[in-house]
């Protein structure tokens, strides 16, 4: 407490806010992979440096959304591109970031959250616990990571549409990553096959998530593209 003519005035105490971002960073159910993830810890591809530079720039653009946080133009992120480029660590450093200011947030592992709603329906009793769902819908800021990381039903595809709209509709900021191409963003929809001259058509988002789920994420989000680079996990595995 310090004095001001007299009239005293409490201040207060930093290691509240500080206690709050732990406890808000232990509710956010960050798997133990990424609890140390941040823009420190992002390591960048020194022998490469067209990579380097394409995932500096990734990082900049991610940093911006967490500083400039809520006040972004589009609330969410997504972050889209090949495995092993960052994604996830650069999602989680973000909702870290974010979390150590006082907002809340939680990690889904996209297929994890879909698997816990379904199980939260009980045929023998008819009814469902809905607290998976009423999270995703409601939290502050959700993360999805591996957004259309499953096989297409209706109920997915009903399901993934109500949480991106609810969160569309009230502004509530999603970020996600996701490994699928889209048309509009990453190139390579069509792969070649062992045969000569024979190719393949890739899943794209759309294909996964659905046309108005897809839609809405577009309008929502800030859409960064990762570079092609060497899967980091692989790489780090060769070098052990």
């Amino acid at each position: 407490m310090q004095e001001n003519e007299s009239v005293p005035v409490a201040e207060r105490c930093g290691c509240i806010a500080e206690s709050r971002a732990q406890e808000l960073e232990e509710h956010a159910q960050i798997p133990a992979n990424y609890r140390r993830a941040s823009f420190e810890t992002f390591h960048l591809p020194h022998d490469n440096p067209t990579a380097q530079r394409g995932l500096a720039d990734v990082m900049l653009a991610v940093a911006a959304y967490t500083r400039n946080y809520p006040k972004n133009s589009k609330p969410g992120l997504l972050l889209i591109g090949p495995p092993g480029t960052g994604k996830t660590h650069l999602a989680v450093a973000a909702l870290r970031i974010l979390i150590a200011a006082g907002h809340e947030g939680i990690f889904f592992d996209y297929q994890n959250l879909l698997e816990r709603i379904r199980a939260g329906y009980s045929e023998t009793l008819g009814t469902s616990s809905r607290e998976a769902y009423r999270v995703a819908l409601e939290t502050e800021i959700l993360l999805l990571d591996d957004l259309g990381a499953h096989r297409v039903t209706d109920w997915v595809e009903d399901t993934v549409t109500a949480i991106v709209t609810h969160r569309y509709n009230h502004r509530k900021p999603l970020i996600a990553t996701t490994n699928l191409p889209d048309p509009d963003v990453w190139g390579g929809l069509t792969e070649k096959l062992g045969l000569p001259g024979s190719h393949s058509y890739r899943i794209t988002l759309e294909d996964r998530v659905g046309e108005r789920a897809r839609s809405r994420l577009f309008e929502m989000c800030l859409v960064v593209r990762m570079p092609a680079v060497v899967d980091y996990r692989i790489k780090q595995s060769a070098i052990r």
